[in-house]
């Protein structure tokens, strides 16, 4: 690839970028290159699949106290969300766990229940879930995987083509680099903004959002402290999270204590 070309592409990158250019509820800046159509597409594929591989609970308390929570919190989208539009699913599985889909797909898995002591703490989880999908962090994650793959092909062209020394070497660092000086923080800036998108989803809903805090305090405590050094890992400390959740606390209060008829979700 000569000199001409490089810049040809790297300016091909830099257009995507700006073209694809979008903004999280939060107001944090994006990149997203695929339609909601694709995701949605995608994720109602990927739903599809999980409901032939995990086994469904068929326990009718828990699905009745799962879907009327979820159900609230769905409410709260926007002024035309209904609850029939969307699909809850409760799998029989012990993964501490539950995840929301492009496409208004929603799965909770029953080890969930055992650490999430009341309606409060699983609202927490779903409204997190929701928030994903809601800042299109699934969109943002393959847009950053495609730009990287691309920047890659491009440097490992030039060092090629140049007949760089190492360059073997040199890309294998700089995948390790994109992973933790990319991939990883984003995941980790992911968790946190679905984090307050959620607080304030289930506070709307009429849920305690400080009851999120105690949802990660028995997350840690079921992790029995297995989890990688923050800097590797996905996902911020459980601490982390906590302060993160106390910092927004009072405006998600106020928005609790403002909903006349909170719901009651028995299970």
């Amino acid at each position: 690839m000569n000199n001409r070309l490089l810049k040809m592409s790297v300016l091909l990158v830099a257009c995507i970028y700006l073209t694809a250019c979008a903004t999280s509820p939060t107001g944090r800046n994006q990149v997203l290159l695929y339609s909601d159509q694709q995701l949605a597409q995608s994720g109602m594929q990927a739903f599809a699949g999980m409901k032939q591989e995990i086994p469904i609970s068929r326990t009718q308390v828990t699905n009745r106290f799962v879907q009327c929570i979820a159900d609230n919190i769905i409410r709260q989208l926007d002024e035309d969300a209904s609850p029939e539009q969307w699909e809850v699913v409760v799998f029989d599985s012990d993964q501490v766990n539950a995840f929301a889909l492009p496409g208004k797909k929603i799965g909770v898995y029953t080890g969930l229940l055992g650490v999430a002591e009341n309606q409060d703490q699983v609202a927490a989880v779903i409204g997190h879930e929701i928030g994903h999908v809601l800042a299109q962090h699934g969109n943002e994650r393959m847009s950053h995987s495609t730009l990287i793959g691309i920047s890659q092909e491009l440097v490992n062209q030039a060092l090629r083509a140049n007949n760089v020394a190492q360059s073997g070497a040199i890309m294998s660092a700089l995948g390790l680099g994109a992973q933790v000086g990319v991939a990883l923080p984003f995941s980790r800036a992911h968790e946190s903004e679905a984090d307050i998108i959620g607080l304030d989803l289930m506070a709307r809903a009429g849920f305690d959002p400080r009851q999120s805090v105690n949802l990660w305090q028995n997350m840690s405590k079921a992790s029995n402290g297995a989890r990688p050094s923050e800097i590797l890992s996905t996902h911020p400390a459980p601490q982390t999270r906590i302060n993160n959740l106390k910092a927004n606390m009072e405006p998600a209060m106020k928005t609790y204590s403002a909903v006349k008829n909170k719901p009651v979700c028995r299970g």
